[in-house]
């Protein structure tokens, strides 16, 4: 029978399918992984009440340009780079192959928990809507179990496939904060936007609580570079993709903030410390009535899944790079023969959501409060850190490779000097990201150091046994 979604000719055993993912399909993957809805919902507001209020807009926007900075080098470099473990690749041909495997495995550990706390809050709304339905015996557990099983069948089809379920969940939810923001906007005026965005306002009291949720709120844009083995016209599509990805995303977040901002005006501290777990869904029963918010409750729903199977992608991709560079078995760099998925890299990823979400739920524990708060913070320190690592990289990596810098380089090493900042407001102030004083769980950060030791300690042994499986990390598809 012909099959659709996997039809075009087989890539070879260990590459993935190439030309399937125009710009838009890599900015949808992107954004959906960014998760914009539950940025708004669950922590929007919480930087609003514990950051600087009325200065959370421009604190957006602040976040937006160290971005926006770090893009400029970063789509420059990724001509020479075609590889589905970016940072992985990057670090290895800069700083040597011992820090690339180091950071490939920050980098994969990162996106995996960043995919278990996305997983928990999904069950936990998933949960609770079949418990309004009546179906009391729900377990969040159950409900997670049955998403991982969900995520095996898709990575068994082409990534476009994948791309196309995102795109529709993104537009949703997208549409439907939007729709709120406007009809605040109609009912209340704009407010003052000098005042709003007045340095003053913004550098007030609380800025590097809300620099936090700020910064943690852009990263994933960075994923565009993962899928360029498998972009039409790389060269083209992935910075058209870099840049509209960027540009989405904080135009979003500073206009919805700006907009939640009018509607509460200078107490907005105030009333979102109230309830933050209820302050968007407060002003959509104010502004859009009992059927918008349930709407906006159903798509949160959405929203989670979406990022979920953004990030479960993101993980299967770093393990088919390390798979195909020597690192891990080989078996796992085995793509399907029909349409190039790398089915085979997402089974560990499966194992590894379905041994978390497990012993989570044995031990009766929350999946929001626990899972999502103990797992959230630690994947982002993570990205922040490799994303700083690679804005310093940059420079000079283009240096090896073109003979010089030129002042291109001034971009990402100032953007690298913002997210340097936000890495260590982010470390330093790491209960307010977890919400927990669990000494346990706040002392996760320290993990990431020895998961990159492990991974130079495994490259030195590559280095003095297997010198020729030492020599490919990170090369494959890196150009000259």
């Amino acid at each position: 029978m012909h099959d659709p979604i996997n039809a075009s000719p087989g890539p070879a055993a260990d590459r993935l399918s190439e030309g399937v993912l125009g710009s838009v399909d890599i900015t949808f993957m992107v954004l959906a992984v960014a998760a914009p809805m539950a940025i708004v919902v669950a922590t929007m507001p919480i930087a609003f009440a514990l950051g600087n209020g009325m200065g959370v807009a421009g604190t957006y926007v602040l976040s937006g340009l160290a971005i926006a900075l770090f893009a400029i080098g970063y789509v420059r470099l990724l001509p020479f780079i075609r590889n589905a473990g970016a940072f992985y690749a990057i670090i290895a041909q800069t700083f040597g192959r011992v820090a690339g495997l180091a950071g490939s495995y920050v980098a994969l550990v990162s996106y995996v928990a960043l995919c278990c706390a996305t997983l928990g809050a999904l069950s936990y709304f998933v949960t609770n809507l079949l418990h309004s339905l009546g179906l009391d015996f729900a377990h969040w557990g159950i409900s997670a179990l049955a998403v991982i099983a969900i995520l095996g069948v898709l990575s068994y089809f082409r990534i476009d496939f994948t791309a196309k379920l995102l795109a529709v969940a993104l537009g949703a939810e997208v549409i439907a904060i939007l729709t709120l923001d406007i009809a605040i906007l109609v009912v209340d005026g704009f407010g003052s936007p000098a005042r709003i965005f007045s340095p003053s306002v913004v550098l007030g009291p609380g800025l590097g609580v809300s620099a936090i949720y700020a910064f943690n709120s852009v990263i994933g844009f960075e994923a565009t570079a993962i899928y360029q083995e498998e972009a039409r016209n790389p060269a083209v599509s992935i910075p058209r993709a870099t840049y509209a990805a960027i540009a989405v995303i904080c135009l979003f977040y500073v206009f919805t903030a700006y907009a939640f901002i009018v509607a509460s005006g200078p107490d907005i501290s105030a009333a979102a410390g109230k309830n933050p777990g209820q302050f968007v869904f407060g002003l959509a029963l104010r502004y859009l009535g009992r059927q918008g918010e349930a709407l906006l409750s159903m798509l949160v729903i959405s929203s989670a899944f979406a990022a979920v199977l953004g990030l479960f992608n993101n993980s299967a991709r770093y393990v088919f790079a390390l798979a195909r560079d020597g690192a891990l078995p080989a078996v796992l760099a085995r793509t399907r023969s029909g349409n190039g998925a790398p089915f085979n890299a997402g089974l560990p990823v499966i194992f590894v959501l379905s041994v978390v979400i497990s012993l989570f739920a044995l031990a009766g524990l929350d999946p929001l409060l626990s899972l999502t708060t103990a797992l959230t913070g630690f994947g982002s320190v993570g990205l922040m850190a490799l994303l700083t690592i690679t804005a310093f990289a940059i420079p000079l990596f283009l240096r090896k490779r073109t003979g010089r810098m030129g002042p291109v380089a001034i971009f990402p090493l100032a953007g690298g000097a913002m997210l340097l900042t936000g890495t260590v407001l982010s470390v330093a102030n790491y209960p307010l990201l977890t919400g927990t004083d669990s000494t346990l769980i706040n002392a996760l950060p320290a993990l990431l150091l020895a998961i990159a030791a492990a991974g130079m300690v495994q490259a030195l042994i590559l280095r003095r046994r297997h010198p020729a499986i030492f020599a490919r990390i990170g090369l494959s598809q890196v150009a000259g």
